[in-house]
This record gives C-alpha cells, sequence and structure tokens, in this order.
C-alpha cells in the first residue's frame, strides 16, 4: 500500500467517526483524556494537514503555525468537510522539496529550517494522526461507547504486522 492509500484509509477512518459520533459527545469532556474532547483531538489531527497543504503551496512547511479553529473541534459538520478538503490535497498531491520550519525554543520564536520533500511529511501526518486516532479512541470509550471503531483504527501498520506474526506462529 503507498503511502497516499494508507493517509485515505485513515481520513476515512475519522471520516465514520465523525459521523457516527453525536454532537454532544464529540464536544464533552473526557476524564481519560485529562478532559480534552475528541473534537480538540481531532482538530489537532486535521490541523498538522491543513499546514502541510499551506506549507506545500509555499514550500515551507511550519506545524507551529496552527489556526486551532474552534470551528472543526466544535462542530463534527465543519470537521467532515475539513477532512473532505484534505482528502482532496492528498489526491492531488504530487512529490516535489519543501522546507520544514521547527521551533523548540519555548522562549522565542526561532526556528531551524531543513530539507524535507512532499512524501515524507505526508508519512509524518499518517503517524502523528494514527498517535491521535489511539488517544481519540480512549475517548470514544468513555463518552461515546455506542461508536464502533475499527479494530485497526488508532494502531499503527508495524504494530497490525507483527500482531498477525505473532498470531501466525503460534
Amino acid at each position: 500500500m503507498n503511502v497516499h492509500l494508507a493517509c485515505a484509509r485513515i481520513l476515512s477512518q475519522l471520516t465514520d467517526l465523525v459521523a457516527q459520533i453525536n454532537e454532544s459527545d464529540f464536544v464533552r469532556p473526557s476524564n481519560q483524556l485529562s478532559q480534552s474532547t475528541i473534537g480538540q483531538h481531532l482538530r489537532h489531527t486535521l490541523e498538522f494537514f491543513i499546514c502541510f497543504e499551506s506549507g506545500y503551496q509555499q514550500g515551507i512547511v511550519n506545524y507551529d503555525k496552527r489556526a486551532h479553529d474552534k470551528q472543526i473541534e466544535c462542530n463534527k459538520y465543519i470537521a467532515l468537510a475539513t477532512i473532505g478538503r484534505i482528502e482532496a490535497f492528498i489526491k492531488s498531491l504530487q512529490e516535489k522539496e519543501l522546507k520544514l520550519e521547527v521551533g523548540y525554543d519555548v522562549s522565542q520564536d526561532e526556528f531551524v529550517t531543513i530539507n524535507t520533500t512532499a512524501t515524507r511529511e505526508l508519512v509524518y501526518n499518517i503517524e502523528h494522526a494514527v498517535h491521535h486516532m489511539a488517544i481519540m479512541k480512549i475517548g470514544v470509550r468513555e463518552v461515546a461507547s455506542y461508536v464502533e471503531l475499527p479494530k485497526d483504527f488508532g494502531v499503527a501498520a508495524s504494530t497490525i504486522r507483527y500482531h498477525e506474526a505473532a498470531v501466525a506462529s503460534h
């Protein structure tokens, strides 16, 4: 499976989650998630893709420059539309050289710039999404247990392969 298909599968799983969850549960604070919500984790995940898209067009990606858009985290229909926009971007994605700005100094907006590619940033976004999907799954189990998630929701492909190999060897 190429990275574009892997990303499409992840975005499809996120769409299914958002389509199933009640709006009130989408914004319900979860004790298991330190009072954050499914909507907040989804917004955070999607905003990385949005930063990637913006950076792809400009040639410089910076994930620190997120909008923290409350509409995405509070309105599941806006979240669904955002996922649709991201899907369209990923489908049109072509390989190209990019720059990545990263800043780790908490006292100032000082960035280091490194070389990267569109494919590398897509891989990063997939890994980031899977990580937050694992967190969302914990929240869904608490605040929206009626939502049916696939067994591999929030599970890295390498983990799935490892478990399959372990089962096959027994």
